[in-house]
C-alpha cells in the first residue's frame, strides 16, 4: 500500500468512490451521484488553492481510497482552517486505509500554514469518529437533525484538531 498526492489520473477512482458513498452511504449527504467533470473542477480548485489531496493505492496502482483538505468557508477569516474529506472503497472499508490517508493530511495541513482542521461527521459513522479521534481530533459540537437523507433525520459530530 502506497499514499500519495492525487493526480488527474485518478479522479475517475476518486469519484467511483465516492459516488458509491453517496448512493450507499451516509457519509457524504449529497443525494446523486457526482459527474467526472464536477470532480475536475473539484481537483482544479484544490489545486489552484494549495489543499493537498491524497489516494491510498494497492500494489497494482488502483486507487482504494482518498483524503483531502477543503475550504471551510469562504470568509477571509476561516483562511487558516480547513475541513478534510476521507473516503475508502466499499471493499477496503475497515483495513486500517484511513488510518494510512490521515498522517499526510495534517502534514500537508502543517505545510498549507493551516491552524485548524474541521471534520464534519455522520454521528452515526463511529468509524470515522474513532479514526479522527486517533489523530487528535476531539469533539467539538453536536448538531442535531441538520441533515437529511434516506428519509431519515442525521444529526452531524463537528471534530477539529489544531494543528
Amino acid at each position: 500500500m502506497q499514499v500519495r498526492p492525487a493526480n488527474r489520473k485518478d479522479l475517475p477512482e476518486i469519484l467511483e468512490i465516492y459516488n458509491e458513498a453517496v448512493l450507499n452511504t451516509t457519509a457524504s449527504y449529497d443525494y446523486e451521484p457526482r459527474t467526472l467533470e464536477h470532480r475536475t473542477a473539484w481537483y482544479e480548485e484544490r489545486v489552484k488553492a494549495n489543499f493537498p489531496i491524497f489516494v491510498a493505492e494497492d500494489g497494482k496502482g488502483q486507487v482504494l481510497g482518498w483524503s483531502a483538505l477543503n475550504p471551510f468557508h469562504s470568509r477571509i477569516g476561516y483562511q487558516f482552517t480547513a475541513e478534510n474529506s476521507v473516503y475508502v472503497a466499499a471493499e477496503q472499508r475497515g483495513k486500517g486505509i484511513g488510518k494510512l490517508l490521515m498522517p499526510p493530511l495534517i502534514d500537508g495541513a502543517k505545510a498549507r500554514g493551516l491552524h485548524a482542521i474541521i471534520a464534519a461527521i455522520d454521528a452515526q459513522n463511529e468509524a470515522s469518529i474513532r479514526l479522527h479521534a486517533q489523530f487528535g481530533f476531539e469533539k467539538v459540537a453536536l448538531l442535531k437533525e441538520v441533515g437529511f437523507k434516506f428519509n431519515r433525520w442525521l444529526d452531524v459530530v463537528y471534530m477539529e484538531r489544531l494543528v
